[in-house]
């Protein structure tokens, strides 16, 4: 399911501009939206949901658009979203959750509904304590709950906003399989603040800055941002002052740094293979050719 944004601002109470004139084409597939907290995200991922009207500009999902009360029923039908805070009812059992949720998206049909439930159970892997209360969920199972809840209708556009925050390495890995297999023939759209997230599932996506785009394309034509601009400094003294340091490790009797850096940082830099993560960054530092 295709989205189409055209000219989307969104302005706050008080002159706060969280969106300003964004413009972007997200085809079918697993999609990542990359920015740090106050880009401009989640209030995409709302005007998307239906659930904020945008100052100005034009969303057109699947052919329908978002200016129009038919247009929204229309994309809401079609949706799954995980938002970044999932409210659940923690005396309620999995499986008690998700039917109750399944009634209120219109899934009346008794034993099309548990069926659908079932199935759904498995495919988040949380069968087995399908009837143990939510307050005894783990962050990454209430995760998964969350991920089954947007599922239920079967929906062609999911958007997930922020679904590893928090997570140990553990869920987060299973997490994100999880959401690569979900992919196939609908859009996932994984809004996150986390690099590595979206290197491990995505091959597009975008980056967005203080409420515009700052890189549209591919997870390859993002890391070739960083080529000839990364440099490791070993030095028992100071962090080197010029660039942006990404991590230090100590080795020997000194400290190993990891630089973002247009020109070399030190006399002795030593150049490094580039990651996702600094082609980020050297997109935020304006580091690029």
């Amino acid at each position: 399911m295709r989205i189409d944004v055209s000219g989307l601002t969104k302005i706050y109470k008080g002159g706060v501009r969280a969106l300003d004139g964004l413009t972007l084409e997200i085809p079918t597939g697993m999609y990542g939206l990359l920015g740090s907290n106050g880009a401009g995200k989640t209030t995409f991922m709302r005007i998307l949901a239906g659930l904020l009207k945008p100052t100005s500009g034009r969303v057109v999902i699947g052919g329908h658009d978002l200016a129009t009360a038919d247009g929204r029923l229309a994309v809401q039908r079609t949706l799954g979203y995980l938002p970044q805070d999932l409210g659940v009812y923690p005396d309620l059992t999995a499986r008690r959750f998700l039917d109750y949720i399944a009634l209120l998206k219109g899934l009346h049909e008794r034993s099309a509904r548990r069926r659908r439930i079932s199935e759904l159970l498995e495919v988040v892997a949380l069968s087995e304590v399908a009837d143990r209360k939510l307050k005894g969920f783990s962050g990454g199972m209430l995760r998964r709950v969350g991920i089954a809840q947007a599922l239920l209708a079967d929906p062609r556009l999911l958007v997930v906003d922020e679904p590893t925050t928090g997570l140990d390495p553990e869920e987060r890995i299973r997490f994100r399989m999880l959401l690569s297999r979900l992919a196939g023939d609908r859009t996932v759209l994984l809004s996150t603040h986390i690099v590595d997230d979206v290197a491990q599932t995505c091959q597009s996506l975008a980056v967005l800055a203080k409420g515009r785009l700052a890189f549209r394309g591919t997870v390859s034509e993002l890391l070739a941002r960083a080529d000839g601009r990364v440099w490791t400094v070993t030095t028992p003294g100071a962090a080197p002052a010029a660039g942006r340091v990404v991590s230090m490790l100590p080795e020997g009797a000194g400290m190993r740094y990891r630089v973002v850096a247009a020109t070399p940082p030190a006399p002795d830099a030593l150049p490094a293979e580039p990651t996702l993560e600094d082609g980020y960054l050297a997109l935020m530092d304006g580091t690029t050719r």
